[in-house]
């Protein structure tokens, strides 16, 4: 794999528009936020700006709570290259989008042949953007997530994008034991995306824990991965602590020597020279 960081450069409803003081501020649609962020240790460049957030979101006794300094409605809409999706602020700082993704979602594209109708695989699906792209482009997908929310919210978004209505089908389950019973089915993807997060819960109470889970899924994963050409693997992490030379030695430990690119998930700010890394990623194809 060769070293590639990925930069996701502002669109027209999306702008990381200054970071500093451990703040980041970006701009969803005519919405502006002020969220944590503990990579952003540098001073702000633009102060006055700061005056203009509609949200802020902060930490307090180990709780976090939005302040709002204008009426926001409980969830608005934004659009990216025809996939629309819905934004609320939720207790955990996010808004249920994750921009840095933005050059996977490009590169998933890319990847989809419709005439062939491939079937994606899409584990820790969240809001499900990634999956609309990949219908959208005329794959077979499967959602999973192991949230009832998160899978409404992806079903959401999945109707305001036009998203073909066979195009997705959406499980509520725990990763592990989801990927286990496809092995046994005999089951085959030509596609695999999983986003895990460094800690988390399936539906049942079962416990996720990245150290110990994320390398048996893996080994699951590589059973029920199809060995067509072209056929396509993304893994992204986030809160874990790993590089992405860890991401990609991992990744080739389970699947060998790959042609592709690890590195990191970068935001870059509107009319300016700095970064923002967001997340780490390591991706390849057949």
């Amino acid at each position: 794999m060769e070293n590639v960081n990925l930069t996701a450069d502002s669109w027209k409803d999306y702008e990381l528009l200054d970071s500093g003081n451990n703040r980041k501020l970006e701009r969803y649609g005519s919405v502006i936020v002020a969220r944590p962020d503990t990579q952003a240790i540098w001073k702000p460049k633009h102060p006055e700006m700061w005056n203009k957030v509609t949200a802020e979101f902060s930490w307090s006794e180990g709780k976090g709570s939005w302040h709002k300094n204008k009426d926001l409605p409980d969830k608005w809409d934004i659009n990216w290259k025809g996939v629309r999706f819905a934004l609320r602020l939720t207790s955990f700082k996010h808004t249920g989008v994750f921009p840095e993704q933005a050059p996977n979602w490009e590169w998933l594209h890319e990847r989809i042949n419709p005439d062939t109708k491939p079937n994606v695989l899409n584990l820790f699906g969240y809001t499900g953007i990634a999956s609309i792209v990949a219908a959208k482009a005329g794959a077979k997908v499967t959602h999973l997530d192991a949230s009832k929310q998160s899978n409404s919210w992806a079903k959401e978004n999945a109707v305001m994008s036009g998203s073909p209505q066979d195009g997705i089908r959406y499980i509520l389950d725990d990763a592990i034991k989801f990927v286990k019973r496809e092995v046994r089915r005999g089951s085959l993807y030509d596609g695999i995306l999983l986003d895990p997060p460094a800690f988390g819960r399936g539906p049942k109470g079962e416990v996720w824990k990245i150290e110990d889970d994320l390398p048996e899924l893996l080994n699951d994963l590589k059973a029920i991965f199809s060995n067509k050409p072209g056929s396509f693997f993304l893994l992204n992490g986030y809160a874990a602590g790993y590089t992405p030379l860890s991401l990609k030695q991992l990744t080739d430990s389970y699947f060998g020597e790959t042609t592709g690119e690890f590195g990191e998930l970068r935001i870059r700010e509107t009319d300016s020279d700095r970064y923002v890394s967001e997340g780490i990623y390591a991706r390849f194809i057949r």
